[in-house]
């Protein structure tokens, strides 16, 4: 009979020797299964719905909403090896005052606390997964006191003693010698001793001896003698001189088998290493991973590899190569890392010319050639391999096909100027590097095509030129955030009206991407529309705000400041929808921030209110954006306050002049911190009547545009 895969599930939750358990975003338990809520005496559905801490006493309870609480704020998984869990007979957790005089049973539990997530990518609550470790820790500790009492019973165990004359030869008897050794009392005794060490040592060894008889000194060496089975084991030999009225009358000496001990020491010796190896290859996957989620280019997912490769596995020379399925060839990314010469792989090669890049990806399987003989024979028959290793310091290949979803994407490179072979871990270790790339690719491919349109729709949607009016001076600029390099959907707008005014605006859709710059060119298309029917803020916030009802999501939020400018009577309207203040400049007095009512932005419903606005002669008014003021180490509040002070400290020229004015603003205020969101600035002039205006000779108008 089928069983469905949920039933499966729920089985295995159910039966399963390990807890597991689902808290909601309210820290309460949402699922348990038996093992968990057996282990305190309760059943699964005296659980549900009440958080740890009317379940668990402390401080158990204590810690596991304190994890559950981290993993919600961080959204990464927490492992806790070691959780103390005081137990009575029967399974019943010590905390309730049951069974008096009951004796407490210590137990230990490993907790891991997972993230888990609503299809939509938003954190839906966390899953505990619990695993009794009591027994691997008391098996550890009875290994750990096992080796403990074998090293003291291969220390106290039995040696072999002899004894020799005053010059050094043997002169008596050693039955556990030749028993050991295999050798006749005759082979044993003068200097027959030596022929039973090995060849190597025996040379140091008859060396150190003479020397040490020859000095009366204490000899004391480690050597390899072989036994009647032909074998060789590993002895602590140590020998004193016995002497008698100042002379050396003998030595006695004691050689005790240390080859359990020696055979001990190298097996942990190549375990640790084997360890410390998995250790850091785990450790430098883990950190790869983190890198390549970080990576938001092809660029950089080349460079993570490169560096991974040469630090995981020793690799000369890395590369990344992405197969284009239209043209049926091979690009690789960083070509500078191809070696040079007849026969070697090009930076853009067809699909069908053998290479080890090709051929994994023809494949879709790991290729490992450890040496030169290894890539004759991969290729033999196929290629001119003999060309090519005349012309290369590479000797040894590896090709690891990135695999998505099925479909191969290209393949990673690793070359070595040695013979390498590879071990089962490190392939293990190059398939789950493989496939992190691959994803990694994937993901920044996708980002790179999106930003690419994202950013020529936004740049084709800001004004080409400002326009020329007399008496105005207008300049711009648009600073893009180049971090994470995600467009947003920051925009400005001049425009003439048909009754000779000027009609500016500067808005700010929140989000990033295609979204954000489509939600800018909607706005700024409507408000040109709206002005140019009935121009008055009030008016034109007003249609905005329908056009947003009709068309945009409610989460959307977008905020603009709109103001109509009359540059010969130096007055007109000005209405905001949540967009920060314009700032105020003028000779005669500090700099301010406009005192007009914000509102609210766009969509929300409120009346849209309108108010006088006037620039006299000589006065600046700076329109921008809330990346100029706002990160993540300053607030808006600050931000605002540290605009004005840094226009208070422009010198008069600089304060008349719009170029010099826009340069300096943006410098002062985004020094010192990292742009996370895009910048807009509009300045717009009135220059002073006596012709002296910072830019534009005479007063006339100067529009410019900068978008960097």
């Amino acid at each position: 009979m089928d069983v469905s895969d949920s039933a499966l599930l729920a089985t295995l939750l159910r039966e399963a020797p390990i807890g597991f358990a689902f808290f909601d975003t309210d820290l309460c338990f949402r699922r348990v299964n038996r093992s968990l809520a057996r282990l305190y005496g309760r059943n699964g559905a005296d659980h549900i719905g009440h958080p740890p801490a009317h379940i668990w006493p402390e401080p158990l309870a204590a810690s596991a909403e304190s994890a559950i609480r981290r993993v919600l704020a961080d959204d990464q998984p927490l492992f806790e090896p070691d959780q103390p869990i005081s137990m009575l007979k029967g399974g019943q957790e010590n905390g309730g005052g049951e069974h008096p005089g009951a004796r407490p049973q210590a137990r230990h539990w490993s907790f891991s606390w997972f993230p888990s997530h609503d299809p939509e990518g938003a954190i839906s609550g966390v899953a505990l997964i619990a695993v009794d470790v009591t027994e691997r820790r008391n098996s550890e500790e009875a290994v750990r006191r096992s080796e403990e009492r074998y090293r003291s019973l291969v220390q106290a165990g039995a040696q072999v003693v002899w004894v020799t004359t005053p010059t050094g030869e043997i002169a008596e008897d050693s039955p556990e010698w030749r028993w050991i050794t295999g050798q006749s009392l005759e082979e044993y005794l003068g200097n027959g001793w030596l022929d039973a060490v090995h060849p190597e040592d025996r040379e140091r060894v008859e060396r150190d001896w003479r020397e040490c008889v020859g000095g009366g000194k204490i000899f004391d060496s480690r050597y390899r003698v072989r036994t009647k089975t032909g074998s060789y084991r590993h002895y602590d030999v140590r020998a004193v001189p016995i002497e008698r009225d100042g002379k050396i009358i003998e030595w006695v000496g004691a050689s005790t088998d240390v080859t359990a001990q020696r055979e001990a020491e190298e097996m942990r010796g190549r375990l640790t290493e084997q360890l410390s190896a998995a250790a850091l290859r785990t450790a430098r996957l883990q950190q790869a991973t983190s890198m390549l989620a970080e990576a938001l280019t092809v660029e950089q997912v080349v460079e993570v590899i490169t560096e991974v490769g040469r630090s995981a596995i020793g690799a000369d020379r890395s590369a990344v190569a992405l197969l284009d399925p239209e043209r049926l060839r091979v690009t690789t990314i960083n070509p500078a890392d191809l070696p040079e010469g007849p026969g070697a792989p090009a930076g853009d090669i067809p699909l069908d010319v053998p290479s080890v890049i090709t051929m994994a990806i023809s494949t879709r399987r790991p290729l490992l050639l450890e040496s030169p003989d290894a890539i004759r024979r991969a290729f033999e028959g196929v290629a001119n391999v003999e060309l090519f290793l005349a012309h290369t310091d590479e000797r040894a290949w590896v090709g690891m096909p990135l695999l998505a979803a099925g479909a191969a994407l290209g393949a990673l490179r690793f070359s070595f100027f040695r013979p390498r072979k590879i071990t089962d871990e490190e392939r293990v270790f190059l398939e789950a590097l493989a496939g992190q790339c691959a994803l990694a690719v994937e993901r920044a491919s996708m980002f790179e095509r999106e930003h690419t349109t994202a950013e020529t729709l936004q740049r084709s949607l800001l004004p080409d030129r400002l326009p020329s009016v007399p008496g105005i001076i207008l300049t711009a600029r648009y600073l893009p955030v180049t971090r994470n390099m995600e467009i947003g959907g920051d925009w400005y707008d001049a425009f003439r009206l048909p009754d000779g005014r000027l009609a500016v605006a500067v808005g700010d859709v929140m989000g990033k991407g295609l979204s954000a710059a489509a939600g800018m060119g909607r706005v700024r298309n409507a408000l040109r529309a709206l002005a140019l029917t009935d121009p008055r803020p009030a008016a034109v916030l007003a249609g905005l705000d329908r056009l947003f009802t009709a068309t945009e999501l409610d989460e959307q939020v977008t905020t603009v400041a709109y103001l109509v400018f009359d540059p010969v009577s130096g007055e007109g309207l000005a209405g905001n929808a949540g967009h920060p203040p314009p700032l105020l400049m003028s000779r005669d007095a500090p700099p301010r921030l406009d005192v007009g009512e914000a509102g609210t932005p766009l969509g929300w419903a409120s009346p849209r209110q309108q108010y006088v606005f006037r620039l006299p002669p000589g006065n600046t008014a700076v329109l921008y954006s809330d990346g100029l003021v706002e990160n993540r180490r300053r607030g808006l509040d600050a931000g605002l306050d540290e605009l004005v002070a840094v226009a208070a400290q422009a010198s008069p020229g600089v304060a008349e002049d719009p170029a010099r004015l826009l340069e300096f603003l943006v410098d002062r205020m985004l020094t010192g911190y990292e742009q996370d969101d895009d910048v807009t600035v509009l300045v717009l002039h009135v220059p002073r009547r006596d012709g002296r205006a910072g830019s534009g000779a005479g007063g006339q108008a100067a529009g410019r545009r900068g978008n960097k």
